[in-house]
């Protein structure tokens, strides 16, 4: 294992912050992974899962159980890390320009399309190493102005030409669920199905260039803007996975969801004959289908009040299901919260005291019906 230390602030910056980053098994010998944990700071179960991931990934590694190189990076937002306001961490966006630590990530396809014209040819392998280096070289040429545009440099510089990328999030409540992009969904699957995902969510793009989808729309944008004249595969399985909730963060689930990871990176080949054999073996039906992102319902407060959830995380409901009261303190007037369409409610706040129009829950209903940016803020 090697531990690559990169530095993200200028030179006499009244503050200075580095990233770390763990690298196991050899370059080029296999497939590519990348896993990061807690890009939003304050989101903390990816970052205790990713403490799972080194201790086997580095007894893997002695084993000689490797196959290729598996690129580790548990705490992906050193900068939101430092964040508090009046003693409350505050990781999602960063205090000095407000932007969301996840979003607004270079979209390389803009500028492979024109340093790629006339180069790619009919052999697909051919193809993806090419894309893959011109994808490098754009990230290079980014000039970022802030120390977080050099931290989103950073990590994309590491996981661009990577064949699988795992961004491990979380949400404020929630059951498991995951974002991928739409091509993907065969890919991921196996992953749904071995993390026991209620929700997986699919989009060609989901809007504000969130991570995951940096590193994967490229393939298929590229596919469609040379007209599918050459064999462009979707060749980075990227995906965000929503460890649950924010306050769910125990020995025993990080324990869970880091040997579902690896099962599911034996599955791909990545780790050695013997553990991709017992992964396929004991493949769990999943409990869920692919639903697309566009069919979220984002359910939201018509005014202020005390909030009461009247239905369970996770819990499949119909159209016209009550979901919560939200009860005005002053009147002790109710209004019930319903679904308006039929899905799994996956997603909800942790406040219970709301003002009006906070998003409250999310249902993933099967029929797209929406457009535009489909991520929350």
């Amino acid at each position: 294992m090697q531990a690559i230390t990169h530095p993200l602030s200028a030179a006499h910056a009244n503050a200075a912050y580095a990233l770390t980053s763990f690298h196991f098994g050899t370059p080029g010998r296999g497939k590519k992974v990348y896993i990061q944990g807690s890009l939003h700071a304050d989101e903390v179960p990816g970052m205790l899962v990713a403490q799972f991931l080194r201790k086997e990934l580095l007894a893997l590694e002695a084993a000689g159980q490797i196959h290729g190189e598996i690129i580790l990076v548990p705490a992906a937002n050193p900068i939101g890390l430092a964040q508090a306001i009046h003693g409350a961490a505050f990781g999602r966006f960063d205090l000095t320009t407000g932007v969301n630590f996840n979003r607004a990530y270079k979209h390389v396809a803009n500028d492979l399309k024109r340093s790629l014209d006339g180069k790619l040819g009919q052999d697909a392998a051919a193809n993806v190493a090419l894309i893959r280096e011109h994808a490098r070289a754009a990230i290079a040429d980014w000039q970022p102005a802030t120390d977080a545009e050099t931290l989103k440099k950073t990590l994309m510089s590491l996981a661009i030409d990577a064949d699988i990328v795992l961004d491990l999030h979380c949400d404020n409540e929630a059951v498991l669920h995951m974002y991928a992009g739409t091509p993907l969904a065969a890919g991921i699957a196996p992953l749904s199905a071995i993390l026991g995902a209620h929700a997986t969510l699919l989009a060609y793009e989901a809007g504000g260039e969130p991570f995951d989808e940096a590193c994967s729309r490229l393939w298929w944008d590229l596919d469609r803007h040379f007209q599918h004249r050459y064999p462009i595969p979707a060749a980075c399985l990227s995906t965000t996975v929503e460890l649950r909730g924010e306050q769910e963060v125990s020995y025993e689930l990080a324990r869970k969801d880091a040997a579902g990871l690896l099962q599911f990176l034996a599955l791909n080949g990545v780790l050695g004959d013997a553990n991709a054999q017992a992964a396929a073996a004991t493949l769990p039906p999943p409990l869920c289908a692919p639903t697309p992102l566009e069919g979220v319902e984002p359910v939201y407060a018509p005014h202020a009040g005390i909030l009461i959830y009247t239905r369970a995380l996770g819990a499949r409901v119909a159209a016209g299901e009550a979901l919560a009261d939200l009860i005005d303190p002053v009147s002790g007037e109710t209004t019930v919260l319903r679904a308006t369409v039929d899905g799994v409610f996956f997603a909800r706040s942790a406040h219970r005291h709301v003002i009006r129009g906070m998003n409250v829950g999310k249902v993933a209903g099967a029929r797209a019906y929406r457009e535009g940016d489909l991520l929350s803020a």
